[in-house]
Protein backbone atom coordinates (compact mmCIF):
# COMPACT_ATOMS: atom_id res chain seq x y z
CA UNK A 1 0.00 0.00 0.00
CA UNK A 2 1.42 3.36 -0.97
CA UNK A 3 1.02 6.71 0.79
CA UNK A 4 -1.80 7.82 -1.53
CA UNK A 5 -3.81 4.71 -0.65
CA UNK A 6 -3.04 5.22 3.03
CA UNK A 7 -4.18 8.84 2.87
CA UNK A 8 -7.41 7.81 1.17
CA UNK A 9 -8.10 5.26 3.87
CA UNK A 10 -8.16 7.55 6.89
CA UNK A 11 -10.39 10.55 6.29
CA UNK A 12 -11.88 10.66 9.72
CA UNK A 13 -9.15 11.65 12.04
CA UNK A 14 -9.76 15.36 12.17
CA UNK A 15 -13.03 16.10 10.48
CA UNK A 16 -15.73 15.20 12.98
CA UNK A 17 -16.00 18.66 14.50
CA UNK A 18 -16.58 20.41 11.16
CA UNK A 19 -18.80 17.62 9.86
CA UNK A 20 -20.97 17.61 12.96
CA UNK A 21 -21.85 21.27 12.63
CA UNK A 22 -23.64 20.56 9.37
CA UNK A 23 -25.01 17.06 9.99
CA UNK A 24 -26.22 14.87 12.80
CA UNK A 25 -23.62 12.97 14.76
CA UNK A 26 -22.97 9.45 13.43
CA UNK A 27 -23.90 6.55 15.63
CA UNK A 28 -21.19 5.22 17.89
CA UNK A 29 -21.33 1.85 16.15
CA UNK A 30 -20.77 3.44 12.73
CA UNK A 31 -17.97 5.61 14.09
CA UNK A 32 -16.30 2.60 15.68
CA UNK A 33 -16.58 0.57 12.46
CA UNK A 34 -15.10 3.41 10.42
CA UNK A 35 -12.23 3.93 12.84
CA UNK A 36 -11.47 0.19 12.82
CA UNK A 37 -11.10 0.33 9.05
CA UNK A 38 -9.00 3.46 9.24
CA UNK A 39 -6.72 2.13 11.98
CA UNK A 40 -6.17 -1.18 10.23
CA UNK A 41 -5.28 0.39 6.90
CA UNK A 42 -3.04 2.93 8.56
CA UNK A 43 -1.16 0.28 10.53
CA UNK A 44 -0.60 -1.86 7.46
CA UNK A 45 0.70 1.15 5.52
CA UNK A 46 3.14 2.19 8.25
CA UNK A 47 4.52 -1.34 8.54
CA UNK A 48 4.91 -1.44 4.76
CA UNK A 49 6.95 1.76 4.75
CA UNK A 50 9.40 0.55 7.40
CA UNK A 51 9.52 -3.22 7.03
CA UNK A 52 11.61 -3.25 3.87
CA UNK A 53 15.21 -2.60 2.81
CA UNK A 54 16.19 0.95 3.79
CA UNK A 55 12.86 1.49 5.56
CA UNK A 56 14.90 2.64 8.55
CA UNK A 57 18.41 3.10 7.17
CA UNK A 58 17.25 5.28 4.29
CA UNK A 59 14.83 7.41 6.28
CA UNK A 60 16.50 10.15 8.37
CA UNK A 61 13.35 10.54 10.46
CA UNK A 62 13.64 7.04 11.91
CA UNK A 63 17.22 5.97 11.12
CA UNK A 64 18.74 4.39 14.23
CA UNK A 65 22.06 5.99 15.26
CA UNK A 66 24.72 4.60 17.54
CA UNK A 67 23.82 4.64 21.23
CA UNK A 68 25.00 7.88 22.85
CA UNK A 69 27.72 6.09 24.76
CA UNK A 70 29.26 4.94 21.46
CA UNK A 71 28.94 8.19 19.52
CA UNK A 72 32.25 9.70 20.65
CA UNK A 73 34.16 6.50 20.03
CA UNK A 74 32.56 6.20 16.60
CA UNK A 75 33.51 9.75 15.62
CA UNK A 76 37.09 9.21 16.76
CA UNK A 77 37.34 5.93 14.88
CA UNK A 78 36.05 7.49 11.68
CA UNK A 79 38.43 10.42 12.04
CA UNK A 80 41.35 7.99 12.14
CA UNK A 81 40.08 5.85 9.28
CA UNK A 82 38.97 2.99 11.54
CA UNK A 83 35.23 3.51 11.57
CA UNK A 84 34.21 0.47 9.51
CA UNK A 85 33.07 -1.55 12.53
CA UNK A 86 30.90 1.33 13.76
CA UNK A 87 29.40 1.91 10.32
CA UNK A 88 28.68 -1.80 9.96
CA UNK A 89 26.97 -1.81 13.34
CA UNK A 90 24.73 1.12 12.38
CA UNK A 91 23.75 -0.68 9.19
CA UNK A 92 23.13 -3.87 11.13
CA UNK A 93 20.97 -2.14 13.74
CA UNK A 94 18.78 -0.60 11.07
CA UNK A 95 18.52 -3.85 9.13
CA UNK A 96 17.46 -5.53 12.36
CA UNK A 97 14.67 -3.00 12.81
CA UNK A 98 13.55 -3.49 9.21
CA UNK A 99 13.41 -7.24 9.78
CA UNK A 100 11.44 -6.90 13.02
CA UNK A 101 8.77 -4.39 11.98
CA UNK A 102 6.67 -6.79 9.84
CA UNK A 103 5.96 -8.69 13.05
CA UNK A 104 3.97 -5.66 14.20
CA UNK A 105 1.31 -6.03 11.53
CA UNK A 106 -0.83 -8.69 13.20
CA UNK A 107 -0.80 -7.02 16.62
CA UNK A 108 -1.62 -3.61 15.19
CA UNK A 109 -4.48 -5.03 13.13
CA UNK A 110 -5.81 -6.89 16.18
CA UNK A 111 -5.62 -3.66 18.20
CA UNK A 112 -7.60 -1.88 15.49
CA UNK A 113 -10.24 -4.60 15.37
CA UNK A 114 -10.67 -4.66 19.13
CA UNK A 115 -11.41 -0.96 19.45
CA UNK A 116 -14.58 -0.08 21.37
CA UNK A 117 -17.13 2.58 20.45
CA UNK A 118 -15.87 4.76 23.31
CA UNK A 119 -12.27 4.35 22.14
CA UNK A 120 -13.30 5.31 18.60
CA UNK A 121 -15.01 8.50 19.67
CA UNK A 122 -12.04 9.49 21.84
CA UNK A 123 -9.70 8.93 18.90
CA UNK A 124 -11.83 10.98 16.51
CA UNK A 125 -12.05 13.84 18.99
CA UNK A 126 -8.49 13.54 20.20
CA UNK A 127 -5.32 15.42 19.41
CA UNK A 128 -2.98 15.15 16.45
CA UNK A 129 -1.54 11.82 17.59
CA UNK A 130 -4.45 10.12 19.34
CA UNK A 131 -4.29 7.18 16.91
CA UNK A 132 -0.58 6.80 17.56
CA UNK A 133 -1.10 7.05 21.30
CA UNK A 134 -3.79 4.36 21.10
CA UNK A 135 -1.52 2.00 19.21
CA UNK A 136 1.46 2.64 21.48
CA UNK A 137 -0.58 2.03 24.62
CA UNK A 138 -1.99 -1.23 23.32
CA UNK A 139 0.98 -2.70 21.48
CA UNK A 140 4.33 -1.45 22.77
CA UNK A 141 4.83 -4.09 25.47
CA UNK A 142 3.86 -7.13 23.35
CA UNK A 143 5.78 -5.82 20.33
CA UNK A 144 8.88 -5.45 22.48
CA UNK A 145 8.67 -9.17 23.19
CA UNK A 146 8.21 -9.97 19.50
CA UNK A 147 10.97 -7.69 18.25
CA UNK A 148 13.67 -8.58 20.77
CA UNK A 149 14.59 -12.09 19.52
CA UNK A 150 14.59 -10.93 15.88
CA UNK A 151 16.86 -8.01 16.71
CA UNK A 152 19.10 -10.26 18.78
CA UNK A 153 19.63 -12.70 15.90
CA UNK A 154 20.41 -9.83 13.54
CA UNK A 155 22.94 -8.06 15.78
CA UNK A 156 24.73 -10.90 17.56
CA UNK A 157 27.13 -11.39 14.63
CA UNK A 158 28.72 -7.98 15.24
CA UNK A 159 31.67 -8.16 17.61
CA UNK A 160 31.27 -4.51 18.47
CA UNK A 161 27.75 -5.23 19.67
CA UNK A 162 29.06 -7.89 22.06
CA UNK A 163 31.70 -5.50 23.38
CA UNK A 164 29.12 -2.80 23.88
CA UNK A 165 26.77 -5.16 25.69
CA UNK A 166 29.48 -6.16 28.13
CA UNK A 167 30.47 -2.60 28.97
CA UNK A 168 26.95 -1.15 28.90
CA UNK A 169 25.63 -3.94 31.09
CA UNK A 170 28.21 -3.12 33.73
CA UNK A 171 27.56 0.61 33.44
CA UNK A 172 23.81 0.08 33.72
CA UNK A 173 24.38 -1.65 37.04
CA UNK A 174 25.82 1.62 38.36
CA UNK A 175 23.08 3.73 36.80
CA UNK A 176 25.46 5.18 34.20
CA UNK A 177 23.49 3.87 31.20
CA UNK A 178 19.74 4.02 30.73
CA UNK A 179 17.88 0.72 30.93
CA UNK A 180 16.86 0.76 27.27
CA UNK A 181 20.51 1.22 26.27
CA UNK A 182 21.86 -1.56 28.48
CA UNK A 183 22.28 -3.75 25.39
CA UNK A 184 22.27 -3.23 21.65
CA UNK A 185 19.23 -5.49 21.40
CA UNK A 186 17.18 -3.47 23.87
CA UNK A 187 18.31 -0.21 22.29
CA UNK A 188 17.41 -1.24 18.73
CA UNK A 189 14.08 -2.72 19.80
CA UNK A 190 13.09 0.51 21.55
CA UNK A 191 14.22 2.63 18.60
CA UNK A 192 12.42 0.39 16.11
CA UNK A 193 9.16 0.88 18.01
CA UNK A 194 9.81 4.62 18.29
CA UNK A 195 10.23 4.70 14.53
CA UNK A 196 7.05 2.73 13.93
CA UNK A 197 4.95 5.07 16.06
CA UNK A 198 6.69 8.08 14.54
CA UNK A 199 5.58 7.04 11.06
CA UNK A 200 2.03 6.34 12.22
CA UNK A 201 1.98 9.76 13.87
CA UNK A 202 3.32 11.48 10.77
CA UNK A 203 0.63 9.93 8.59
CA UNK A 204 -2.03 10.75 11.17
CA UNK A 205 -1.14 14.43 11.18
CA UNK A 206 -1.33 14.55 7.38
CA UNK A 207 -4.70 12.84 7.44
CA UNK A 208 -6.10 15.18 10.07
CA UNK A 209 -5.08 18.09 7.88
CA UNK A 210 -6.98 16.63 4.87
CA UNK A 211 -9.80 14.41 6.19
CA UNK A 212 -12.21 14.76 3.28
CA UNK A 213 -11.17 11.83 1.10
CA UNK A 214 -12.80 8.48 1.80
CA UNK A 215 -11.60 4.97 1.13
CA UNK A 216 -14.90 3.10 1.60
CA UNK A 217 -18.64 3.72 1.59
CA UNK A 218 -18.70 3.50 5.39
CA UNK A 219 -15.96 6.07 5.79
CA UNK A 220 -17.65 8.42 3.36
CA UNK A 221 -21.01 7.98 5.07
CA UNK A 222 -19.68 8.52 8.58
CA UNK A 223 -17.01 11.13 7.96
CA UNK A 224 -17.79 12.66 4.57
CA UNK A 225 -18.68 16.31 4.27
Amino acid sequence: MNRRQFTAALPALGGLGTWATARAQPSQSDAAAAIRIALERGAVAAVGLLGRTDGFLGNPKVRIPLPKSLESAGKLARATGQGRAFDDLVTGMNRAAEAAVPEAKALLVDAAKSITADDAMRIVRGGDTSVTDYFAGRTRAPLTQKFLPIVTRATEKYSLAAQYNQLAGQAAGFGLVKKDEASIEQYVTAKALDGLYTMIGEEERKLRADPMKAGSDLLRRVFGG
